[in-house]
């Protein structure tokens, strides 16, 4: 394995587990009503490499899992993220 594929895997492992994180922070915030992570900078996280993160986040805290924009936006993320990662490994 090359070790643009190595970084490759640590950048999502370590996108997805700060979405994760992110998600749960939030729904915290939420439950005690104090300040709250926007949700465009949770949507971006999942973009950006976190939809994986973010998807489990959403399912295990129980949190934007109404929000149209969530539940379509994220699983879209996460199909580009795999789409992304595996050209990578194709192509480099």
């Amino acid at each position: 394995m090359k070790t643009i594929h190595i970084i490759l895997l640590c950048y999502i492992f370590i996108c997805s587990l700060a979405c994760f994180i992110a998600f749960g922070a939030d729904k915290k915030a939420a439950v005690n009503n104090s300040w709250r992570i926007p949700e465009a900078t949770l949507l971006t996280m999942g973009f950006i490499g976190g939809a994986l993160g973010g998807l489990i986040g959403m399912s295990l805290f129980r949190h934007k899992t109404q929000k149209i924009k969530f539940k379509l936006l994220m699983p879209l993320f996460l199909i580009f993220n795999i789409a992304a990662a595996t050209s990578v490994f194709v192509f480099i």
